[in-house]
């Protein structure tokens, strides 16, 4: 595999306002070569294919959580500790549904696509007017630091002790990839209260606010988007009344374990869907137009595959957002020629630690992805709606001229 060193782009203490990127900003991706008409008939929504993905995601999580509250309930510690330890794998990937739902391609039927974002988001403490805004951003201008601070290189690749102690329990403080139970009250509970910074200066805290992008990324979307700012504290005020109400239902029934299998599970047992997430886009290129280079696809095994709502597809996710998780398989075989061979999960955690020990003693190191053609064979123009659209994902004030 060829290596290259790149210079990372300068990181400048004030960035400019958003209004101003959207106003300069304009990449010309290189997209992988596809027919149109091919493209059309991948980006179709099934709401059929769109349930079996959504109800059978919530038919695991609702089965290993009601086992687990029955086995806790009979005194049958141990077995209910492994159900928990399933149940929290399961439903750490719920923001992954979160995710796919908020792009709005999984159904072909708007209002189910609504229905069941709400349902994710509600069981992921998912704040989706906040997402909404971010990961726009973030597949418009993927890994330009000055558009893009959802995710921002470097990240650390960590497989610290005490996070893996975290990772394989319960996570309380959490990382890039792995938001913890105190991230998530704090962030939701200032959101609520309207006091999470709505100005441009910067913030304190751990990157974990939406996705990596910390407090400062938050309070950036809000000073160029204030009118969404009302949507994001109205729905974290109902998730803290659905999760005050299992507090209550826990007082009640005396089942200690309820919230953790009701409220808190996406931060219980999150080693896999951390293992799986990491790779996306660590260790590779920032400021660079080619999703072949900033973006990584892994192979994964079925049931991973499923519960990961097929993103480890994430290359073709990012070079054609518009078509729905469920056939991005099948876009990587149409268009296949043009992109690197997926890593596995394991070579893509070698690559990503052999970058990161690199980077340790040449800051300026990143790594490069051979790709099996020059990135000239192809350039978005910037304005083909079908290939640039990234589903019903930005909010209206993103969409309007």
């Amino acid at each position: 595999m060829g290596e290259a060193a790149h210079a990372s782009a300068t990181r400048v203490p004030d960035r400019p306002p958003l209004d101003t990127v959207r106003r300069s900003m304009r990449i010309r991706w290189h997209r992988s070569p596809i027919d149109p008409s091919e493209l059309r008939r991948l980006m179709r929504r099934s709401d059929l294919r769109g349930a079996a993905q959504a109800l059978g995601h919530l038919a695991l999580v609702a089965a290993t959580g009601a086992a687990t509250v029955y086995l806790f309930s009979q005194q049958l510690w141990l077995a209910g500790a492994g159900l928990l330890f399933l149940h929290g794998t399961f439903s750490s990937f719920l923001s992954s549904g979160a995710h796919e739902l908020d792009h709005g391609t999984v159904f072909r039927t708007r209002w189910l696509n609504r229905a069941f974002l709400r349902v994710y988001s509600l069981l992921s403490w998912f704040n989706f007017h906040d997402y909404a805004l971010s990961h726009t951003y973030h597949h418009r201008y993927t890994l330009h630091p000055d558009g893009d601070r959802e995710v921002e290189l470097p990240k650390t690749p960590s497989l610290r002790a005490m996070l893996l102690l975290q990772l394989f329990t319960v996570t309380l403080f959490g990382s890039f990839e792995a938001p913890g139970i105190v991230d998530r009250l704090k962030l939701t509970t200032l959101t609520a209260l309207r006091r999470y910074p709505r100005t441009g200066r910067r913030a304190g805290g751990r990157a974990t606010a939406i996705a990596g992008g910390g407090e400062e990324w938050v309070a950036s979307l809000y000073a160029a988007h204030p009118e969404e700012y009302a949507k994001s504290v109205r729905w974290a005020r109902l998730m803290l009344g659905f999760h005050l109400l299992v507090l209550v239902a826990t007082v009640l029934t005396q089942l200690w374990v309820l919230p953790l299998v009701a409220s808190f599970p996406t931060s219980v047992a999150r080693a896999w869907r951390y293992l799986v997430g990491m790779p996306m886009h660590t260790g590779l290129r920032d400021n660079v137009a080619d999703f072949r280079k900033c973006v990584r696809t892994i192979k994964l095994d079925p049931l991973s595959e499923f519960l990961y709502w097929h993103m480890n597809w994430h290359m073709e996710h990012h070079m054609y957002a518009g078509v729905p998780c469920y056939r991005l398989a099948e876009l990587s075989r149409v268009i296949a020629d043009d992109l690197p061979e997926p890593r596995s999960l394991l070579g893509a955690w070698r690559e990503m630690r052999g970058t990161w020990r690199r980077q340790r003693t040449d800051p300026s190191y990143q790594y490069d992805t051979p790709v099996p053609t020059p990135a000239r064979s192809r350039t978005s123009p910037g304005n083909d709606e079908l290939q640039d659209s990234i589903g019903d994902l930005a909010p209206p004030v993103l969409t309007e001229p």
